[in-house]
């Protein structure tokens, strides 16, 4: 294999970092001896190493979610504990200050001896209520000085605990970054291991398995009979399609490059609809609906963890970013096992008129499942 598709496949590896998620904390399996395998059984061994890095994408793009509101609350916390400090240094002055006027101001005599001994005992009922008014001032002092205290140390301990959250979330991040990298490098050895032959094989078992998949799928009636989208859903579609040829990149939402649920939520987001990230929490936030029920612009998951989605153009087509080394492409809905449907607009009604978007002449161009196709033609070229 050639040293540019080798810096071909390590450019993908490295684009991994900057956003991926670990899947299990088990050892990255070894790439198995190609050199008598069938090209159905090495499809089966990408398939295998592909789900494992999806799977750790999916948990690097959640962790990312949750770090993110994790920082903002932490940095809420922080706020309002300086905020809370500084007040409890106010009234921490007021009770020194109030201590103080206490002690210059004892005489030994309560206002009820002062009262009795007092020469003028209107003056002396005035000024008892002047000393009662200050004795409630003090009071609320003394008050507000304890409850200041405490508020200090709520916050100082929900601080500690959102600092504690934080860096286990850092944590996992990294050790998300960590496990994608390594299911990467398991492909590129794999990769690095086979012939141009086997490469080629393995590009004509994947369009083979998709077409007979596609196929059943058909037949099966599972499909909807072309229910137009919602004003919405067009305008996702219409987005999905402008980012045609745009390249695959762990953890992007665009303009220039994505990741599968980034394409799909940057589509809807486009549409003035905000949905959720990752493709698990499109899958268990959006209403589920039936595959019979398909519209242009409903998400398909895919994978029993609902670890990818594309976007559902009509005709049994969706548009997707399927993996690394790949580019933004239409596919067949059937590309990877289909999980079920959801759809971001619910309530959006079908238009009465539609027109599908044009498509490029290359659309379809592309391996639907991985990057060894391109490779392979690639390779096959020398």
């Amino acid at each position: 294999m050639s040293g540019r598709v080798l810096r071909l496949v390590c450019t993908a590896a490295v684009a991994a970092q900057a956003a991926l998620v670990p899947a299990s904390a088990t050892a990255a399996p070894q790439p198995p001896n190609t050199g008598q395998r069938s090209a159905a059984a090495l499809l089966t061994d990408f398939q295998r190493i592909y789900g494992q890095a999806e799977k750790a994408a999916e948990t690097y793009r959640t962790t990312a979610g949750q770090l993110a509101k994790q920082r903002t609350r932490a940095g809420r916390l922080d706020a309002a504990l300086t905020r809370a400090r500084r007040s409890l240094l106010d009234s921490r002055a007021a009770a020194g200050r109030l201590a103080r006027q206490q002690y210059q101001g004892t005489t030994g005599l309560s206002p009820y001896v002062r009262l009795l001994l007092a020469r003028d005992p209107q003056h002396a009922l005035e000024e008892g209520h002047v000393i009662g008014q200050l004795s409630r001032e003090r009071a609320g002092t003394v008050g507000r000085l304890a409850a200041g205290e405490k508020r200090a140390d709520d916050l100082a301990a929900q601080a500690r605990k959102a600092l504690a959250a934080r860096t286990a979330l850092a944590a996992r991040q990294q050790k998300a970054r960590d496990e994608v990298r390594g299911r990467l490098h398991d492909v590129e050895k794999l990769l690095a291991s086979l012939t141009a032959e086997q490469l080629t094989a393995l590009a004509e078992s994947e369009a083979n398995g998709i077409t007979g998949a596609q196929q059943r799928l058909l037949a099966s009636g599972a499909l909807g009979t072309g229910t137009p989208p919602s004003q919405e859903g067009e305008q996702a579609v219409r987005y999905a399609v402008a980012q045609l040829g745009k390249p695959y990149q762990w953890g992007a939402t665009g303009p220039s490059a994505y990741d599968c649920s980034g394409l799909t939520s940057r589509a809807w987001g486009a549409a003035g609809t905000e949905i959720p990230r990752t493709s698990q929490e499109q899958w268990a936030r959006l209403q589920r609906i039936p595959l019979t029920e398909l519209r242009p612009g409903d998400l398909v998951v895919y994978f029993p963890e609902a670890t990818h989605v594309a976007l559902y153009l009509g005709d049994g087509m969706v548009v997707q970013a399927p993996r690394p080394g790949a580019r933004v492409k239409v596919s067949p809905v059937a590309a990877n096992p289909v999980l079920g449907a959801v759809r971001p607009d619910p309530g959006g009604e079908p238009l009465r008129r539609y027109a599908p978007p044009k498509l490029p002449a290359d659309a379809l161009n592309g391996s639907d499942q991985g990057y060894y196709a391109a490779l392979a033609a690639e390779t096959s070229a020398r």
